[in-house]
């Protein structure tokens, strides 16, 4: 972890009227550029708008630019091109007055070895100008309370797992409040029931006001959390906006997921549902599934879309025995693969 001092875009995306006005964006980047040696773009043209108050997912393949862009937002490597502002002030200018509201996780905690988690705790927070040290052991004990470290809290960092130095970094990030979270990868090395616990703790955060902005390539994970996201790929901006609006790009206008039915009469029902319109149908055992029509159906005179209780409904009245029918909403990672047509390929 390294804490800061003290502790266009290329593809399709919502039309400036979606984004929120200057004032209510914790983070706000225009043409946002680093190139290195040989003119290689790390991170090109990006146009951001992180809301404040939101949780924010900063989503793509590892490579594609995402912790690049948290450096120079941080004021740790100097952009290239293009600005960017942090709670509404130009960065890196205005780093000292900034980065004290701001907690930070990137690229992995950096942590003193022969120190105990509870000590290096207490390094981070004497760092801190702004910490009390009348109030530092509270802090402190909080902090590793909340993280789920407290009974680890004698240990020597060294001994520490992946996992648990992650959640030592993140308790330095917690150890005064802030009006932004920005973390990195924050659910690398941890287990499963280490991951519920980070997305409890994000939305608690959420809900006392903080902005989080959560970057990972984890989009299943990260999705069950965040309210609003953005999709990168090779340096460029794909998309952003809330996680609804991004499920829509793929849903099309009326908002329907992909149509899944079981039924052991799995031909018959394809035939019916080739008859309704409905496209890209695959069948696996006992489950059928397609793309319903984004407008009018092809049936003579039917000017309505065709909303999944009239395909349910046409299934029944074909005989074909229907023993689950829904939709399923669009992932992120469908979104991704949607508007560039790659898969999401984590080790990129």
């Amino acid at each position: 972890m390294r804490q800061p001092p003290a502790p266009g875009a290329a593809g399709a995306r919502p039309s400036a009227s979606d984004d929120p006005p200057a004032g209510d964006r914790a983070i706000e980047t225009r043409g946002l550029t680093k190139a290195y040696r040989g003119g290689q773009l790390a991170v090109d043209g990006l146009d951001l708008a992180v809301p404040r108050g939101s949780v924010f997912g900063f989503l793509g393949p590892n490579g594609s630019g995402k912790t690049t862009t948290i450096r120079m937002l941080m004021g740790l490597i100097d952009a290239t091109a293009g600005s960017a502002r942090v709670l509404g002030q130009p960065m890196p200018a205005a780093g000292r007055r900034v980065l004290p509201k701001v907690g930070a996780l990137i690229e992995g905690p950096a942590l003193y070895g022969f120190l105990s988690g509870r000590d290096n705790l207490w390094r981070f927070d004497a760092a801190d100008p702004g910490a009390d040290p009348r109030t530092r052991t509270q802090r402190v004990g909080s902090a590793l309370e909340r993280v789920g470290l407290a009974a680890a809290a004698g240990k020597k960092a060294r001994a520490y797992s992946l996992g648990m130095k992650q959640r030592l970094g993140l308790a330095a990030a917690l150890l005064q409040p802030r009006e932004l979270l920005v973390l990195d990868e924050p659910t690398n090395g941890l287990d499963p029931q280490g991951m519920r616990e980070i997305r409890t703790l994000v939305r608690e955060l959420a809900a006392d006001g903080t902005t989080v902005f959560l970057s990972s390539h984890l989009l299943d994970e990260i999705e069950q959390v965040c309210t609003h996201a953005a999709v990168m790929a090779r340096g460029r901006l794909i998309t952003q906006g809330t996680v609804a609006d991004l499920s829509a790009t793929v849903l099309g206008p009326h908002g329907h997921g992909r149509l899944t039915v079981t039924t052991p009469d799995g031909a018959d029902a394809v035939r019916v549902l080739k008859e309704h319109g409905v496209t890209g149908l695959q069948v696996t055992d006992d489950r059928v599934t397609g793309d319903l029509p984004a407008g009018p159906s092809d049936r003579p005179g039917d000017q309505a879309p065709l909303e999944p209780a009239d395909v349910n409904a046409a299934l029944v009245h074909a005989g074909v025995r229907v023993r689950a029918f829904g939709t399923e909403r669009a992932s992120l990672e469908d979104v991704f693969v949607h508007l560039t047509g790659e898969g999401f390929d984590v080790a990129g």
